[in-house]
C-alpha cells in the first residue's frame, strides 16, 4: 500500500496498554520516572477497550523496553488470550527467538525498536520469515532515532532510518514524537506527513493524540492508524465516540 492509495481512508484508532510491574500506567515524554498508574488489571483494561469498539490493542512492555529482556510475558499472554481483537506488541523484542515467542501466544504483529537500528541483519531475516507481522517503531526527539526504552538518542535523522528500514524489507512503522507523548498536547504532524511521503507505506501515527479533530487530520494526512493512550485514560477522548466520527 502506497501512501497515495492509504490517503483518506478510515484510520485505525488503537488504543494503547503500556504495561510495567504488572500494572496498566502511562509515562511521561518516555521517562520512568513520571508515572501514573491507571489501572493493576492490564487485561481488564484491554477487555474495556475491546467492548467500545476497538479494532486492535497496542501492548508495550515498559519493564521490556528498560531492560532489552522480556519483562510482562505471563499478562501479556492472559491479555492475548482473552481478547478477540488483534494486539501488537512492542518492548524489549531484540532477538528473533522473542518475536517467535509472541507469535507462538498469538500477537498479530512484533514492534521492533532498539533493534532495529542496532540489529539490521536481525530485522531483515524477522521481515523475510515474518513479513507483514514485522512493524518498526520510529521513535523520534528533535528529529532523531531514540533506542533502549527511549533513553538514548541517536544521530540518525528519522526519514534516514526510515529509508533504510524500507531497504531491509520493512512495510510498516509507528512513528512516536518523544516530546509529545503523554503529554496531551498535538501530534507532530510534520513529522508525520514526511515520513508517510518519503516510505510510502504505511505509518502509524502516536504521541499526543488529545482530540477527534486530531484523528481526523491524521485520517487526512494519510496515516494508516492513531495509538491513543493518556486521552483515552483521562476521557479527553472518547473511543466510541472517537470511533464514529471517523466512520462518518
Amino acid at each position: 500500500m502506497t501512501y497515495s492509495e492509504n490517503r483518506g481512508e478510515k484510520i485505525e484508532i488503537i488504543p494503547a496498554i503500556d504495561i510495567r510491574g504488572g500494572r496498566c500506567v502511562r509515562l511521561f515524554q518516555g521517562d520512568f520516572s513520571k508515572e501514573t498508574i491507571f489501572a493493576d488489571d492490564p487485561v481488564e483494561v484491554a477487555l474495556r477497550w475491546q467492548s467500545m469498539g476497538a479494532t486492535r490493542l497496542h501492548i508495550v512492555d515498559l519493564d521490556g523496553a528498560a531492560s532489552g529482556d522480556v519483562g510482562n510475558f505471563e499478562v501479556i499472554r492472559s491479555l492475548i488470550a482473552t481478547v478477540v481483537i488483534p494486539v501488537e506488541i512492542g518492548g524489549g523484542i531484540r532477538l528473533l527467538p522473542t518475536i517467535e515467542k509472541y507469535i507462538e501466544i498469538g500477537a498479530d504483529r512484533v514492534i521492533l525498536g532498539t533493534s532495529a537500528v542496532n540489529k539490521p541483519e536481525m530485522v531483515k531475516e524477522a521481515c523475510s520469515r515474518f513479513r507483514q507481522s514485522i512493524v518498526v517503531s520510529i521513535d523520534a526527539r528533535g528529529g532523531f532515532v531514540a533506542s533502549h526504552g527511549w533513553q538514548n538518542t541517536t544521530q540518525i535523522p528519522s526519514v534516514e532510518f526510515a529509508r533504510s528500514m524500507v531497504q531491509l524489507g520493512v512495510r510498516r512503522f509507528i512513528h512516536t514524537d518523544i516530546g509529545r507523548d503523554g503529554t496531551l498536547t498535538e501530534p507532530n504532524f510534520s513529522a508525520l506527513f514526511e515520513l508517510i511521503d518519503c516510505t510510502k507505506f504505511p505509518v502509524i501515527a502516536s504521541g499526543g493524540i488529545t482530540s477527534i479533530l486530531h484523528l481526523k487530520l491524521l485520517s487526512k494526512l494519510g496515516a494508516e492508524g492513531a495509538i491513543v493512550g493518556r486521552a483515552l485514560y483521562t476521557q479527553d477522548i472518547n473511543l466510541s465516540q472517537a470511533l464514529a466520527a471517523v466512520e462518518n
